[in-house]
């Protein structure tokens, strides 16, 4: 690394930008078997987490505006993975829940996280280390914003 406080390898903003693509991409042709974008898996690894969630909890628990989340919702409806649909309990509350469908693609998900490993040839326990640094500067930068 240089000095120089303006050289682009020196900038966190670049590594994480970078990495993310790179990251993303090896995901793609693993999630397009399963017809998911990866956008798309992120809310059906929340809703296998819990479901079903109202849209503003699956924006809270991905990070995505619920103006961002709509069409990825509609997308997963139309692929028959989820359904939307309001509330019994409260009717501004849009839930989102698994279909049989969505619920039985899990154990194919379920394959994915060690094809991501080998395919990024890093040991486990550097992942596991990365992981940590990067929730620890999404929460520095959560503090700031």
């Amino acid at each position: 690394m240089s000095d120089d406080l303006l050289a682009l390898e020196n900038q966190v903003c670049f590594g994480l930008a970078v990495a993310a693509r790179s990251v993303i991409a090896l995901y793609r042709p693993v999630l397009e078997p399963l017809s998911l974008t990866h956008p798309q898996y992120l809310v059906m690894l929340a809703l296998w987490e819990r479901d079903p969630r109202s849209v503003k909890e699956l924006s809270e628990a991905i990070q995505l505006e619920p103006a961002t989340l709509s069409p990825l919702l509609k997308r997963l409806e139309a692929t028959g993975y989820v359904e939307r649909k309001r509330s019994t309990t409260d009717e501004r509350t849009l839930e989102v829940t698994l279909t049989d469908t969505g619920r039985a693609l899990r154990s194919e998900a379920e394959k994915i996280p060690g094809q991501i490993v080998a395919k990024l040839g890093l040991p486990v326990s550097e992942l596991e280390h990365l992981r940590e640094g990067l929730h620890a500067i999404i929460a520095a930068a959560l503090r700031t914003a």
